[in-house]
């Protein structure tokens, strides 16, 4: 058991350093994936973290497929997750919004995840061949809207975009 705990802080401390190493980066290499660590391993209705890309104008014609990456632990309680992403374009005063369900597990083959241990990573794909017309800044924010508050045993929510070859 002794051994298992720690396991968990050292991959905790892995993510958590990894996740801080990252600013408003572009997409030109192809992948950008920026998680954001939930304080106390639970995500409260009112922590609404946003993440910031920069696409460049020669980057505009190209077509990308986004994600929402979640981490949680086996503790987690649901099969899915609802969340509200807000898609902020560079020089629009308001954000667009769409609920997404995300589906996590299921009742015959569980955790749809990828897993180590007790702790499982989704990527969801919530929007395919996408193409970002403006060059600058966009902004994701991503907010819980379970009935739970806080929605306990999540320990990371970020965004993954794939430049389609």
């Amino acid at each position: 058991m002794y051994k298992r705990v720690s396991l968990k802080k050292l991959l905790l401390s892995l993510l958590t350093a990894g996740c801080f190493g990252w600013t408003a980066c572009t997409v030109p290499s192809g992948v950008f994936e920026k998680n954001v660590t939930l304080p106390g391993q639970q995500w409260e209705s009112g922590f609404k973290p946003t993440i910031n890309f920069v696409v460049s104008p020669q980057d505009t014609a190209n077509i990308y497929n986004v994600y929402i990456v979640l981490r949680h632990t086996d503790a987690y309680n649901y099969n899915n997750i609802w969340i509200r992403g807000t898609v902020k374009s560079p020089g629009d005063s308001a954000g667009r919004s769409e609920r997404y369900d995300l589906s996590l597990a299921d009742n015959e083959k569980g955790w749809k995840g990828s897993g180590m241990d007790d702790i499982f990573e989704d990527r969801v794909w919530i929007q395919q061949q996408t193409k970002f017309t403006r060059p600058g800044t966009y902004s994701y924010t991503l907010e819980q809207i379970m009935w739970d508050d806080p929605l306990k045993n999540v320990l990371n929510v970020g965004v993954r975009i794939e430049k389609v070859p």
